[in-house]
């Protein structure tokens, strides 16, 4: 075995010679511990070496006595990036004694995520141009052979980072077709990029004609960055972080930020739990106190299969 000190998820699956989703599997009992770097779970070489001793045949350390008393809590995974979602985890922690970790992903990649058993909650703003309608369209057509649930968390707006004073005059997606201006972009399968897109479609502008199209960053936060470094003059991303940095925003759209569950026998309880919690008054307190978020839609199933 490797002499480094962690390993990912795919290396650990390599080494045991299993499916990623069985190590996913492994994580969420609390069968195996891991740690996040960035947006990337390690599991340490000592508790994999551990977990392999642990299960040895004829091993005393596996016997039920033992066992009893290492017992962990089963894990949860969300995936999302917005801190709203971390005031999320510390409920479900207090309420299903559980341990709740945190996938900074972006809406495409966490719901691939959850559709290959990765994550347990998905969390996304992916507007549809045909419909103008957000998520919904998305969770339909790829959760087609599977029962969940669409559940609201926020409404928030969404818009432009741009440099203080708006030089350029940018108002709406209209703007990058008549002016000349450098984008920095999220990076692909993300909400923010998803918007992007679908109005350059909308609008018939070919993403070939903007200066910077391809130059991506992986949060609100690291477009923001660019835009008030001068790296770039327009960035699209969520009220809240351009309060953060030097920069001013643009709104353009109001964006409903849901999060999807799969209904499953073993997901009941989970599913409970999260509609307590978002309908909750100490909860939509406190995130009404993080301001910029509307709540009046909190907690409501916005779509749910049969």
């Amino acid at each position: 075995m490797s002499q480094e000190q962690s390993y990912t998820i795919e290396e650990v699956a390599q080494l045991l010679k299993v499916s990623k989703l069985t190590v996913y599997d492994l994580v969420k009992k609390g069968d195996l511990p891991v740690f996040r770097v960035g947006r990337q779970m390690r599991v340490d070489r000592a508790d994999l070496l551990d977990y392999i001793q642990k299960r040895k045949t004829g091993n005393a350390a596996s016997t039920p006595v033992v066992a009893s008393q290492t017992k962990k809590l089963p894990k949860i995974i969300i995936s999302g990036q917005d801190v709203v979602l971390d005031v999320l985890a510390k409920y479900m922690e207090k309420r299903q004694a559980s341990k709740v970790l945190r996938s900074h992903e972006g809406s495409f990649n966490g719901l691939m995520a959850m559709y290959n058993g990765e994550c347990d909650i998905a969390s996304l703003h992916m507007f549809d141009g045909d419909t103008g309608d957000y998520n919904t369209p998305y969770v339909k057509k790829i959760f087609v052979s599977h029962a969940f649930l669409l559940i609201n968390v926020v409404s928030r707006r969404a818009g432009f980072y741009v440099q203080q004073g708006n030089p350029l005059q940018l108002e709406s997606f209209k703007d990058f077709k008549t002016k000349s201006c450098t984008l920095i972009n999220r990076e692909k399968g993300s909400g923010a990029r998803t918007l992007l897109d679908e109005q350059l479609r909308i609008h018939h502008i070919a993403p070939s004609m903007i200066d910077g199209y391809d130059k991506e960053e992986m949060s609100h936060l690291d477009v923001a960055s660019a835009v008030a470094n001068g790296r770039a003059d327009v960035g699209i991303g969520v009220e809240k972080i351009a309060k953060l940095v030097n920069v001013d925003f643009i709104p353009v759209i109001r964006e409903r930020y849901d999060i999807v569950l799969l209904k499953t026998p073993d997901n009941q309880q989970l599913i409970d739990t999260v509609k307590e919690i978002l309908t909750s008054a100490d909860f939509q307190s406190e995130v009404t106190a993080l301001g910029d978020y509307d709540v009046s839609q909190m907690g409501q199933v916005i779509y749910e299969t049969l």
